[in-house]
């Protein structure tokens, strides 16, 4: 039994290598712009079901949930969220806050120093003159006032603020058309790659795809 088994062995390499050859050009030269579509799709409708996703990339719901799932193993997908309407909510100040320290030779620990404070939405790390740029928002000019005066005491840091006037958009996806090779978000661990219709030879469907077309998010049906 050994020897049989040793006579078939070089045989089957050989096949094995080449649809890998094959499977791996496949992957390179055409998942870029199925996953490129995939993230833009989801930029714009993070409640989009697998089943509609499936139909405007022409893969298979099944394939469709691996390169997500993929994505957002990778971390190119790193969440979904609710988009809401600021002012609506109760927040219609949006104001950018550029914080300088008093102290050059002081420890760069402003992000951590300020990450209590809720009003700061985003916390930017800049050339220039300031170090970092805030984007902060809150209801009142008086809690403006306010959340200046703590991130001055927490950070030790001087502030120029600018106030937004309006915000005619944003919140916009990012320009996945000319995102270059960071586009290519291949799965180093898939050796094998997936096949010419997005799917996985050895998985014909992926672990825990829904049938019903349930959408990326895990929210609800399409």
């Amino acid at each position: 039994m050994a020897s049989c088994y040793q006579s078939v062995k070089p045989v089957i390499r050989p096949l094995r290598s080449k649809r890998r050859r094959w499977l791996g050009a496949e992957y390179r030269y055409g998942v870029e712009d199925i996953d490129r579509k995939i993230v833009s799709l989801l930029c714009l409708d993070g409640r989009i079901s697998f089943t509609e996703l499936s139909r405007q990339t022409g893969l298979s719901v099944s394939a469709t949930h691996q390169r997500v799932r993929r994505l957002e193993r990778r971390g190119v997908i790193k969440g979904y969220a609710a988009m809401i309407d600021p002012a609506a909510a109760g927040l219609p100040l949006t104001a950018f806050i550029s914080i300088k320290p008093f102290d050059p030779a002081a420890p760069d620990d402003v992000p951590e120093r300020l990450a209590h404070l809720p009003a700061i939405e985003a916390c930017h790390s800049v050339a220039g003159d300031e170090n970092y740029i805030l984007k902060v928002r809150v209801a009142a000019p008086s809690a403006l006032e306010d959340l200046l005066q703590q991130i001055r005491a927490c950070a030790g840091v001087s502030t120029r603020t600018t106030i937004v006037l309006s915000t005619p958009y944003e919140n916009r996806p990012p320009d996945l058309e000319h995102s270059g090779e960071a586009g290519n978000v291949a799965d180093a661990g898939d050796a094998d790659g997936p096949g010419p219709d997005g799917a996985h030879p050895d998985r014909t469907r992926a672990a825990g795809a829904h049938r019903d077309g349930t959408h990326p998010g895990g929210a609800g049906a399409g």
